[in-house]
């Protein structure tokens, strides 16, 4: 642990040293002796703390603070930065607990106090390193980070002391997800040599099981939907944290797309299970149900936006047919919603997977003139990847991407970051399993261009948008507040904080540098504070 003591480079009087280095040490004790985080806090957790990637298991990334309220945000001030030396754009989301804030990179956790952004400790292991690393977790008095060489590592959250470390075994290799703990368990994933989702005993670091997102041999569940032996091609990797329902027993992650992404003739069928929503059993790691948002996917459409779950009343369709919210009557249904890369907006019954309705969210869908009544895109001719360029609407690149959405239960609205454009998806050569890639289209009306969106949670229909002034790729994620705020960075450097019910721009903030992260809410003794990564740096912004 690194307790600091600032001292004049002359001699000082032994007083003046016995008192710096008594304060030290009570401030080492200070941190020794903080409570421990428990399954109560994780399941219940205080408005307070900030407590994992999206703050609660059901992914809502809605803090129930109201200290900031559209009347007073326009007074919010940065209070702190903090800089993450040696390291590049930064994607973690931090989390909080007990005034302490931790913000990680792959090999690294630093430690700082929450209300004045000065270091508490810092744990780097060796060597120091860069990538695309998304968060910790933190449970018991124990903090959980991914390694680079794939190892997963335990940290003391009160001394950052390595509690424990676990080598994954070959041939699997943990990405940079935020773990997610629940049960006493650290569920982690990674992409190597396929996508896989796996749980550790968070006291020991033992290994309990492993769930595979893509067949390993003929025979097992989901080889059927992959022609002989191709899902050799490996694909479905998993490098974003999942939402879990205590009650169901059940975590919830999005898979990535089949391996030779362009090239589907060396993979025909369904390849399961790429680009799809699936449901785990927490303590045996069996798939419990799937729903496949791309089937055969040739666009890169991963399933990774975060699946957030909702209880609400619903009625599956109307005369109309479209779904609507059912006022005053039935028991909420639990339901699992997801913004997908491929521009549908999906309800599903979370008991068992059951689609429920599927919706465009952008503009412009133009692969699929709809989707059946289980869900599957109806496919249009013309958008296979091809050495010309097959114009599609949405671009490979999505009609959102992976930074986290948010749900405001008062309003029942979503909020997200939506991508309107166009693009063209490439092949280089017709040959069997040619590689590709993906351009913006040439047409000015079919520019990228990034959106913060408001739909009714129930409906997929639109309630407002807020066009982002300088953000035509990816984006990072939203925070909706109890106080009727929603704050979202852009990815050019500007944090926004929006009306939640009408999507009007109340402040602004230039950090100066890409934002790749979502943002935060956290108090400390009754005080609202906003935070969020940009470029190197943490913000931190309150009232004055």
């Amino acid at each position: 642990m690194i307790c600091y003591c600032f001292e004049t480079k002359h001699r000082m009087e032994r007083r003046m040293r016995r008192e710096c280095v008594t304060a030290a040490l009570f401030a080492c004790v200070v941190a020794t002796t903080a409570a421990q985080v428990t399954d109560r806090n994780l399941l219940e957790p205080d408005p307070q703390d900030w407590l994992m990637y999206s703050g609660t298991y059901n992914s809502h990334r809605h803090s129930l603070l109201k200290q900031v309220t559209p009347t007073n945000v326009a007074n919010l001030q940065a209070k702190w930065v903090y800089h993450m030396a040696g390291q590049e754009t930064i994607q973690a989301v931090p989390i909080v607990y007990n005034g302490v804030m931790y913000i990680s990179q792959f090999n690294r956790i630093d430690a700082i106090d929450a209300r004045s952004g000065n270091i508490v400790w810092q744990y780097q292991r060796p060597p120091l390193t860069r990538g695309a690393q998304r968060g910790t977790a933190i449970y018991h008095n124990t903090l959980f980070v991914t390694a680079v060489d794939g190892a997963l590592v335990a940290v003391d959250s009160r001394t950052g002391h390595t509690v424990w470390e676990t080598k994954v075994a070959l041939p699997w290799r943990l990405a940079g997800q935020a773990p997610l703990v629940a049960k006493g368990k650290v569920i982690v994933s990674g992409n190597t040599p396929s996508g896989f989702i796996q749980a550790y005993d968070a006291e020991h670091g033992k290994h309990l099981w492993t769930w595979n997102a893509i067949p390993q041999k003929a025979g097992d569940p989901g080889s059927e939907t992959w022609a002989g032996d191709s899902f050799k091609v490996g694909g479905g990797p998993v490098w974003v944290s999942g939402s879990y329902d205590p009650e169901q027993n059940l975590i919830f992650y999005g898979t990535g797309q089949p391996g030779s992404q362009w090239a589907g003739e060396v993979r025909e069928g369904d390849n399961l299970y790429t680009d799809s929503i699936v449901a785990i059993d927490i303590d045996t790691g069996k798939i419990r149900w799937h729903f496949q948002n791309t089937p055969h996917d040739v666009h890169d459409w991963d399933s990774l936006e975060m699946p957030i779950l909702i209880d609400t009343p619903f009625r599956p369709s109307t005369s109309s047919g479209r779904p609507e919210l059912v006022e005053g009557r039935g028991q909420p249904r639990k339901l699992l919603v997801q913004a997908n890369r491929n521009g549908f907006y999906y309800i599903l019954d979370r008991a068992n997977g059951k689609f429920l309705s599927g919706t465009p969210f952008v503009s412009r869908v133009d692969w699929a003139s709809g989707l059946s009544p289980d869900g599957r895109p109806i496919l249009t001719f013309g958008h296979e990847p091809s050495v010309e360029g097959a114009h599609t609407c949405p671009s490979t690149a999505g009609a959102t991407n992976w930074p986290s959405p948010a749900y405001n239960p008062d309003l029942n609205y979503f909020f997200l970051v939506a991508q309107e454009g166009c693009g063209l998806v490439l092949r280089t050569t017709d040959r069997p399993g040619a590689g590709g890639g993906y351009l913006e289209s040439s047409k000015p009306e079919e520019a990228w261009q990034l959106y913060v969106r408001a739909l009714d949670a129930t409906t997929g229909k639109k309630i407002w948008d807020y066009q982002q002034i300088s953000s035509f790729h990816y984006g990072p994620g939203v925070l909706s507040t109890a106080g009727g705020l929603v704050f979202a960075g852009e990815h050019k450097g500007q944090v926004s904080a929006l009306d939640a019910r009408t999507g009007k721009s109340l402040w602004h903030f230039n950090t100066g540098d890409l934002i790749t992260s979502s943002p935060i809410s956290y108090a400390i003794d009754g005080r609202q504070y906003i935070a969020i990564s940009s470029g190197t740096n943490i913000f931190a912004f309150a009232l004055p």
